[in-house]
């Protein structure tokens, strides 16, 4: 079976993002330095259909997070900031017409909506009926590839908190934010039996990588 992979960037104090999201500052305050590891990345810049762009540490970490993934599943605020029931099919996400994804990915949310067909093969469904639903249609749309959880931290911790996560690939930024949405919130003591796979050190980032037993 397909494995799930939780990939995510955090705080040092394990917050993903910080408070007050808007459209206008998706991440929160002080959340888009939490990727400033990221974004002078070439795999990064190619993925938005850029050139240039460095090469170190990290370029192999994001290469493995990205291999031999088939389907990706997310919350609906990391989609968009449009709350409650869908005004029109306006919103097509933060990623222009052509998303970095380029598969189908499910969007958890509490209001049905017709999938959304983009460029370069992503295809966003979005899922009204629980995480268990997301994660099994994610599976058969990723074809005996595995699935990566791209986060918030709200739907993060759901699929945590029922033990559905395979993999756990975290990159701690050397930043503490102190508020806003904080990864592995509600879980209780001795709920994941972790077991660290390897660390990576790299420029204004450690990647750490754990299997969930």
């Amino acid at each position: 079976m397909s494995r799930l992979r939780l990939s995510i960037t955090m705080s040092l104090d394990g917050y993903v993002a910080g408070p007050d999201q808007t459209e206008e500052n998706p991440l929160g305050i002080g959340g888009m330095e939490l990727h400033e590891w990221f974004f002078p990345l070439k795999a990064f810049r190619e993925m938005h259909g850029g050139d240039g762009g460095e090469v170190n540490a990290s370029s192999d970490v994001v290469g493995q997070r990205r291999a031999n993934i088939g389907a990706t599943i997310m919350g609906r605020n990391m989609f968009g900031p449009v709350r409650g029931p869908w005004p029109d099919e306006s919103w097509r996400g933060w990623w222009g017409d052509d998303p970095p994804y380029h598969h189908p990915v499910f969007v958890l949310t509490h209001h049905p909506r017709e999938p959304l067909e983009m460029d370069g093969g992503t295809t966003f469904h979005f899922v009204s009926d629980g995480i268990e639903s997301a994660l099994t249609q994610a599976r058969e749309a990723a074809q005996g590839r595995d699935v990566s959880l791209a986060g918030g931290a709200s739907v993060a911790n759901q699929y945590l908190a029922a033990q559905l996560v395979d993999e756990i690939d975290a990159s701690i930024a050397p930043l503490i934010l102190g508020r806003g949405a904080r990864l592995f919130a509600g879980l209780e003591s001795g709920a994941l039996k972790l077991q660290q796979i390897c660390a990576v050190d790299a420029p204004g980032v450690t990647h750490i990588k754990y299997e969930v037993g």
